[in-house]
């Protein structure tokens, strides 16, 4: 395409826009003394854009900026937050087009993920715009005379936000939006392959929607720099981290070691427990789509297919069928349902993780080869917990079969992981299906359905070693503002001395 041709195409939302700049104090700063990262499409390996490589003193000046404005925007009236947010809401989904576009080229996501994280995004943000109106506090009685307790809710202060690369727009402002909607500043980390869509993105879409300067703050560049500078920033007072829970674990850390709180939503090895009363047609229709959504690139995917020794047989052979006849391609075709995966380093863990399932004695029905970085969707019969395509979360469009005998053996099954973040049961007995799903430890479960579900007013978080708190809602108000307990002594009170 000629430099003409992208002029006249790009709008400042689109694949062709110059994106190269980090976003500090309302500035868009181009530091040409910075060194480039470059951006894949990962369908064609094309570098179509380059970003800044930031550093920590980038890092630091973003953090000036957010610890200098935030007296101002907390104290902004509610209605002024939740406007802005609301418009950039709209400018969200008046681009939608474009941003699909975005979300293909960058990240590969094919048609049904790009409309489940634009849709979901501008969902979200319209509601955290309500937030601002949401911050309740109350009045408790004291067993004190004359006195008055009043409970507040205040903005927490300054909030890091480091978000992943597999869902980036929608990980990234499910964060972003609840901490600008409560008063609180920001300072957005991107994945650093998907440093447009998780952050760049995002200073256009509240730039647009008139937020005031350095309420809100991007700097893309490398983990081991920025990301560690933002993750361990004394500025911080809260730490909103989206990723896997080794890395986890470590921004936990650096955010208790200031003090600061970890909103911690890691890693998952989700099961998708089929019980052989369960309507089989849609029970591999669940698994189909919650095991091959967005190449499997997702934490709340189907990890493992947990289906009884009756129906294992046609399950497996079914399931097989559908995965080998779902369209691989371009993401930008209509028709492509399995898009490409993000790089080499994820693909080959995958291939390795099918591998070795398959040494270990599993069966491969379909799948396991790939062109590129296109992975073929992937089904494993024969398979056992402790197979490393099941114990693993492998994250990718694999579905490892692993048959049981009994409602409780399928929860021992479910439950043998140290993750605890999502999962499905699949019965005709709605309450056999809810009585399996209470005993399966999981901070997120679904009947008669599969776990790819987020809706912004249930909380979405996990047990065990899938994360600290909770999103959306009230639950994410919580994590994002501070209880403020004020008393008013209205009458002469007697002290014991």
């Amino acid at each position: 395409m000629s430099e003409q041709v992208r002029t006249e195409r790009a709008t400042e939302f689109s694949v062709d826009a110059d994106w190269d700049a980090l976003y500090i104090d309302g500035e868009w700063r181009s530091v040409p003394d910075r060194d480039r990262i470059d951006v894949e499409n990962p369908a064609t390996r094309e570098t179509f854009a380059q970003v800044p490589s930031g550093t920590v003193e980038d890092v630091d000046a973003a953090y000036d900026a957010a610890l200098a404005a935030q007296g101002e925007w907390a104290n902004t009236s509610p209605a002024r937050r939740s406007e802005v947010v609301r418009t950039a809401a709209q400018i969200l989904d008046d681009h939608e087009d474009e941003i699909k576009e975005l979300l293909a080229v960058e990240g590969g996501s094919a048609p049904p993920k790009q409309m489940i994280e634009h849709g979901g995004s501008v969902t979200f943000t319209h509601d955290a715009a309500s937030y601002a109106y949401r911050m309740d506090g109350k009045h408790n009685q004291s067993n004190t005379p004359g006195k008055e307790n009043i409970i507040q809710r205040k903005p927490a202060g300054t909030v890091a936000v480091i978000s992943p690369w597999n869902v980036p727009l929608k990980l990234s402002i499910r964060a972003v939006a609840p901490a600008i909607a409560t008063g609180n500043t920001v300072v957005l980390k991107p994945a650093g392959v998907t440093p447009i869509t998780g952050g760049l993105l995002l200073a256009r879409l509240f730039d647009a929607a008139g937020l005031p300067d350095g309420v809100l703050n991007v700097v893309t560049g490398p983990g081991s720099t920025v990301g560690d500078r933002v993750a361990a920033h004394p500025g911080s007072d809260v730490v909103a981290f989206t990723g896997s829970t080794g890395v986890g674990r470590t921004v936990g850390e650096n955010a208790v070691d200031h003090f600061a709180l970890p909103a911690l939503e890691l890693g998952g090895n989700n099961a998708h427990v089929v019980l052989e009363d369960a309507d089989l047609d849609q029970a591999v229709d669940a698994g189909t789509f919650g095991s091959f959504w967005n190449q499997g690139q997702v934490c709340i995917s189907i990890n493992r297919h947990l289906v009884h020794e009756s129906i294992y047989d046609e399950y497996a052979e079914r399931l097989a069928e559908r995965a080998a006849e779902l369209p691989i391609g371009d993401p930008r075709e209509d028709d492509t349902v399995i898009g490409p995966i993000i790089n080499e380093s994820q693909r080959d863990e995958i291939l390795e993780y099918v591998e070795q399932t398959v040494d270990e004695g599993a069966t491969l029905l379909t799948g396991g080869d790939h062109d590129g970085l296109f992975v073929e969707p992937t089904v494993l019969r024969d398979a056992t917990n402790d197979m490393s395509a099941a114990c693993n979360e492998h994250f990718g469009p694999v579905a490892p079969i692993v048959p049981f005998s009994d409602d409780d053996e399928a929860v021992e099954l479910a439950n043998a992981t140290e993750y605890g973040l999502a999962g499905s049961v699949h019965s005709s007995d709605r309450g056999r299906a809810r009585d399996v799903a209470d005993r399966i430890e999981v901070g997120m479960m679904h009947v008669n359905d599969q776990p790819v579900n987020a809706e912004p007013h249930v909380p979405f978080g996990g047990m065990k070693d899938s994360g600290m708190g909770a999103y959306n809602g009230d639950w994410i108000i919580e994590e994002m503002t501070v209880s403020k307990w004020t008393s008013v002594q209205r009458e002469p009170r007697d002290y014991p001395f």
